[in-house]
């Protein structure tokens, strides 16, 4: 009998270690993840407050660690599904979802490497991009264009950060392009709107809505 789930890493590789040899729930337990937002994203409440997400689509949350929105866009009619590799973050968001008295998936997986089995309305990114390694880039993009039903949309939030290093690494906008290229993408023609991390010194993520072709 053959299974879809994921082969387990190797006995001497910590369960929620990623590709990158990043051990996620060592840094979730040291409450060692800046690029947490502490509260819901102001981007998110502008696609609410704007019909981009709304009540019946069904909406991944890759990497979702600990963030608020999964819970919020439950609470709003949407359909959740939330991913992550931490199992403290899993557990987290489970409470979360009871607490706020919503019903919405969550799965402790690698998040680059699971896909839904029905493709979903709406990906939206939050701090998963600018937390895994650049080298890594091209798994998500597959990622989030195997997710997506044709004519999905890539809710992105790209981190701009000059300073070398990470997490979080920075997410230029020229690279962003050369990752979501326009053969597989619709970029908007609108110029993006920053929103500063106030847990990031005030850097800039810039919002924008991507289209899968």
């Amino acid at each position: 009998m053959t299974s879809d789930r994921p082969a387990p890493p190797p006995s001497d590789t910590p369960p929620s270690e990623d590709r990158s040899g990043i051990d996620w729930e060592a840094r979730f337990q040291a409450d060692d993840a800046p690029w947490e937002r502490q509260g819901l994203h102001p981007a998110l409440i502008d696609w609410l407050d704007s019909g981009v997400l709304k009540p019946g689509q069904t909406v991944l949350t890759p990497g979702c660690g600990r963030s608020q929105e999964p819970a919020y866009l439950a609470q709003h009619g949407l359909s959740v599904i939330a991913t992550d590799i931490a199992p403290s973050a899993i557990a987290w968001q489970k409470a979360r979802f009871d607490s706020a008295g919503v019903t919405a998936q969550a799965f402790e997986t690698d998040a680059l490497a699971w896909r839904p089995e029905t493709p979903v309305d709406v990906l939206y990114e939050q701090t998963f991009l600018c937390a895994i390694h650049p080298q890594k880039r091209e798994d998500y993009e597959a990622m989030a264009h195997a997710s997506l039903k044709p004519g999905g949309l890539f809710l992105a939030l790209f981190m701009q950060k000059s300073e070398r290093g990470g997490p979080p690494y920075g997410c230029g906008l020229n690279a962003m392009r050369a990752l979501f290229t326009e053969d597989r993408w619709r970029w908007p023609e609108a110029d993006p709107r920053p929103y500063p991390h106030g847990g990031l010194n005030d850097k800039a993520e810039l919002g924008m809505v991507l289209t899968q072709l």
